[in-house]
This record gives structure tokens, C-alpha cells and sequence, in this order.
């Protein structure tokens, strides 16, 4: 299990990752956090599109996406092994993992209440020192989404 503490965020479970992905391990590029749920019509018209065309444009070197899937309505079929499908039936590359389930916030998992998420989509943009700089509910046009992403690639690395 994933210390949120530590790590930024809570994930149980990752697909389309060798290995964890923590957001320390991400220090000196600048991420973006998609988080969803697969049966959010928002999410799949919008959001995992986005993530993914965000995926294919930035240099893995500069950005790192990030699939999050919070689920807080109808986890019974929103599971693993139905994400897993979802991942495979929409082709999507990047990393993705399942906000962890913790009882004292239940409905809402761990990483979705640490960052007072309001629901999905949701997109959570990192600087390249780890500090979260947007935190946006809803859709975000494209265009838009490019130039939040370039301004804080343009910021002067960490050191």
C-alpha cells in the first residue's frame, strides 16, 4: 500500500505501470492527474481523451500524465477488473491507478478527499517541485489545458 502522506496520493493497484508511481519519484517534471470514473459520461466523452492526447503530445521528460480512478458512486461495478477492460476497450497508454478505498472518508477514497476533490472528471495540475498549483473540477477545453501545462514547463527547473 502507497503512504498518501508521502506519496501525494493513495493507489491500491496500478495499470500501464511497471512498477508504483509516486509523486516524489515525478520531482523536476510536471504532472498532470486525471482523475475519473469509467461509468462518468464527462470522463469518457472528455476527460481520458484529453489524458491521453496530453500523454501522446508532452515529452515523457517534461510531463508525466497520470490516470486516477476515484470511484465514490456505484463501486460495485467500477472495479479493477472492470477498469482493466475499460483501459484495454479505449486504448489507453498512460499509467493509471485506483484511489484507495479508505474507511474513514467512505464514499469518497483516499486521494480524492486528501485533495477535496469535488467529483469527476477532475484535474489536478503538479509543478515541476511537487506542489500543486490547479486543482479543476469539471471540463477544461484542450487549448486551455496546453497552456497551464507549458507555463509551468516553462518555469525554472528544481534544483
Amino acid at each position: 500500500m502507497t503512504s498518501i502522506a508521502q506519496d501525494g496520493w493513495a493507489v491500491s493497484q496500478w495499470f500501464n505501470a511497471p512498477e508504483p508511481i509516486t509523486l516524489p519519484a515525478l520531482l523536476g517534471k510536471v504532472v498532470v492527474l486525471h482523475a475519473f470514473q469509467m461509468l462518468c459520461p464527462g470522463c469518457v466523452a472528455h476527460g481520458t481523451p484529453q489524458a491521453q492526447k496530453a500523454w501522446r503530445l508532452f515529452p515523457p521528460e517534461d510531463v508525466a500524465v497520470i490516470g486516477l480512478h476515484t470511484v465514490f458512486e456505484h463501486h460495485e461495478a467500477m472495479t479493477p477488473v472492470s477498469l482493466k477492460a475499460f483501459i484495454h476497450e479505449n486504448r489507453l497508454e498512460f499509467p493509471i491507478g485506483v484511489d484507495m478505498a479508505e474507511p474513514a472518508t467512505f464514499p469518497i477514497p483516499a486521494t480524492m478527499a486528501r485533495y477535496q476533490m469535488r467529483g469527476t472528471p477532475s484535474l489536478l495540475l503538479f509543478g515541476r517541485d511537487g506542489g500543486l498549483r490547479k486543482n479543476i473540477f469539471g471540463r477544461i477545453d484542450d487549448m486551455a489545458l496546453g497552456a497551464e501545462i507549458m507555463a509551468l514547463v516553462n518555469e525554472p527547473a528544481i534544483s
